[in-house]
This record gives structure tokens, sequence and C-alpha cells, in this order.
């Protein structure tokens, strides 16, 4: 790999981990999130430091071209991101819902209270 691009991607990682920790560290990004981030930067580092792991790699999978493997990995990446955040919409789909109808059942006994309430006030 020439140096210049050692260079860029050493330095894009780690201002991608700077980027993460700072977020996490203002509360903008939570803590379980930021790990697959910090992951990706961190291999980011390795493959860039360790050209011959990427070569490797690149050859286990049968791509042509090391780029070629940093492309499927990205597209990996993105991947488990997108199924991440669907499993997690999913799951606050639900805590939605099974609130919204605590909050009509509750809504219904109040209502039901301010009633027997009147009732009783009206016979007095």
């Amino acid at each position: 790999m020439p140096i210049r691009q050692k260079i860029f991607a050493l330095i894009a990682a780690i201002a991608l981990c700077i980027f993460i920790v700072e977020m996490v560290r203002r509360k903008k990004l939570r803590e379980e999130y930021s790990w697959l981030w910090l992951l990706t930067s961190f291999g980011v580092i390795v493959l860039a430091v360790w050209y011959d792991l990427l070569v490797f790699i690149t050859e286990i999978i049968g791509a042509t071209l090391p780029t070629t493997t940093l492309f499927v990995f990205a597209l990996l990446f993105l991947l488990l991101i997108a199924l991440h955040y669907s499993v997690k919409i999913s799951s606050l789909t639900d805590q939605v819902r099974k609130l919204a109808q605590k909050i009509a059942i509750l809504q219904s006994e109040l209502d039901e209270q301010k009633e027997k309430s009147r009732n009783h006030e009206s016979t007095k």
C-alpha cells in the first residue's frame, strides 16, 4: 500500500475514533452504539498498518484486489448497522404500542373515577 494511502487511512481512522469518543462524552451517542463504530475504526487502523493481513483476507475471500475486500467489508458493516437499527425500531414500536395501551386504560379508569365522583357529589 502506498504510504500516502496508509497515512490517509490512519488519519481517517484515528479521527473517527476521536469523533466517536467525543460524541459519547457529550452524550450525543450512547455507549451501546459506539462499540461498532470504534471496532470499525480499529479494524481500519489494523488493516492500514498490517497490509499483508488485508492481502491475506483478499486471497481467502477470492477477491481480486484489496480495495474490493475493503468495499465488501464496508457493505457488510452498513448491512449490520441497518439490521441493528431495524431491530431497535421494532422494539421501540412495540414499546410505544404497549405504552399507548396502558395510557388508554389509565385514562379510562380516571374518567370512570371522575364520573363516580360527580355522581356521588350530585346525590348528596
